[in-house]
C-alpha cells in the first residue's frame, strides 16, 4: 500500500505526499456524484482503516491518479469544485481546527496556510500568503493536464469553503487567478466561486475581500487557538528536527529547477547563510553542493518516469537542464539506460 506514517524514516517518493485526509474528500466528492467509491477504494488499495487514520500518506502521483479515475467515473471534470465544497477544517488536520479557532478570517487562512506542511509535502513548493494584498497563492505545478488540473480546483476550493465556514458568508472572494488555460468552464467556476476567474494567468491565488479578511471568525476561541498553534508549531519542529543541511539544501533546489540551475549563492541566501559557510556544512556532512543537485535530479527523473506521464521534454525542464539532450545524457549516467526505455519497462515489467 502506497501510504506511510509521517513518522516513520524510510524511503518517501521524491515528488511528495499527502495526508490520506485528501483522499477521503476526494472519496466523498466522487460518492456524491454517483461513483462506485468501493471499487475506486480497492483499485488504489485505500481501506477504510487508512482513510481515517490521520498518520496515513499517500504519495502525490497516486493521489492524481485517483483523482483522474474519480473523474473517469463521474465523468465531472470540475469534480475539484466539488471536492472544496464538501471540505471541513477538519479535513485539513489541526492546521484547519487552529485556523478556525483565529480571531479573524485572515488570520484563519494564514494560520492554515502556515502549517500546510503537517498534511502536504510537494517537491514543488509550498503555498504562501501576502497579508497586505489578502492573496493567498498556490504554487505551481506545470505541466498542466487531465490528472492535476482537479488538484489546483480542489486547493482553491476548499480554501474559499474554508473562508466560507468561518465566516458565515458565501461572497468571500475579490478574484479567482488559475495558472491552466480554460478548459470550457469558465461560467461553472465564476458561479462556483461568485467572483471573476482568470484562466492562464501567471500563479494559482485567491484574492480575499477586505471586509472578509478583517471581519471576526465564527469559530473563534484566542485560548484553543494558542493552544492548537502550539501544537502545530511542535509538529513541525518534528518534522524538521531531522533535517540536514543536505535536506534542506534538496528542498530548496526542486521548486527553482524549471527550466535552469539554482546556483549556490542562490540556496546560500534563501537559508540566510554565506555560500562558503553552506559549502562547509555540507562537506562535514560528507557532500557537496553539485552532488545534492545531480542527488536531487536522480531522485525527482525516476519518480517522474515511473510515476507520470509527462514528456521527456517537460521532465527536462522541471529538472532545470538546458535541453532534452542534456537529460538523456544524464539519465544514462544515473541508470545505464534511456528514460524512454526505462519508462517503457516500469509500464511493462
Amino acid at each position: 500500500m502506497s501510504t506511510q506514517s509521517t513518522g516513520a524514516r524510510q524511503i518517501r517518493n521524491s515528488l511528495g505526499d499527502i495526508s490520506v485526509l485528501y483522499a477521503s474528500v476526494l472519496m466523498r466528492a466522487a460518492a456524491a456524484e454517483g461513483a462506485d467509491t468501493t471499487e475506486l477504494a480497492s483499485r488504489f488499495q485505500l481501506d477504510r482503516q487508512t482513510l481515517t487514520s490521520p498518520a496515513a500518506r499517500i504519495s502525490i502521483p497516486r493521489f492524481m491518479r485517483l483523482g483522474h479515475a474519480a473523474i473517469s467515473e463521474t465523468g465531472n471534470p470540475a469534480l475539484g469544485l466539488r471536492m472544496g465544497a464538501l471540505s471541513r477544517p477538519v479535513d485539513a488536520g489541526i492546521a484547519g481546527l487552529a485556523g478556525e479557532t483565529a480571531c479573524t478570517a485572515g488570520a484563519a487562512i494564514s494560520t492554515l496556510v502556515r502549517y500546510a506542511l503537517l498534511t502536504s509535502r510537494n517537491s514543488r513548493g509550498n503555498p504562501t500568503i501576502k497579508p497586505e494584498t489578502r492573496q493567498v497563492q498556490f504554487y505551481s505545478i506545470r505541466p498542466y493536464n487531465g490528472f492535476n488540473y482537479f488538484v489546483v480546483d480542489s486547493v482553491l476550493a476548499a480554501w474559499t469553503e474554508f473562508l466560507r465556514i468561518v465566516t458565515g458568508h458565501y461572497h468571500v472572494l475579490e478574484k479567482v487567478t488559475i495558472e491552466y488555460p480554460a478548459i470550457g468552464l469558465d461560467e461553472v467556476f465564476e458561479s462556483w466561486f461568485r467572483c471573476p476567474v482568470h484562466f492562464g494567468a501567471p500563479a494559482n491565488s485567491l484574492t480575499v475581500r477586505r471586509d472578509i479578511w478583517e471581519s471576526p471568525s465564527l469559530q473563534a476561541q484566542p485560548a484553543m487557538h494558542e493552544k492548537l498553534s502550539e501544537l502545530c508549531e511542535r509538529e513541525m519542529q518534528q518534522i524538521r528536527r531531522g533535517w540536514t543541511t543536505g535536506d534542506r539544501v534538496k528542498n530548496l533546489l526542486t521548486p527553482l529547477f524549471r527550466g535552469e540551475t539554482p546556483s549556490l549563492d542562490t540556496i546560500a541566501m534563501k537559508l540566510g547563510v554565506t555560500p562558503w559557510t553552506l559549502q562547509r556544512q555540507l562537506a562535514a556532512e560528507g557532500t557537496g553542493f553539485r552532488e545534492l543537485v545531480d542527488e536531487t535530479r536522480k531522485h525527482l527523473a525516476r519518480d517522474y518516469i515511473r510515476e507520470t506521464n509527462i514528456s521527456l521534454a517537460e521532465i527536462a525542464w522541471l529538472l532545470g537542464f538546458a535541453n532534452p539532450a542534456a537529460f538523456h545524457k544524464a539519465y544514462r549516467r544515473w541508470f545505464s539506460l534511456s528514460p524512454g526505455e526505462h519508462r517503457k519497462r516500469t509500464r511493462n515489467p
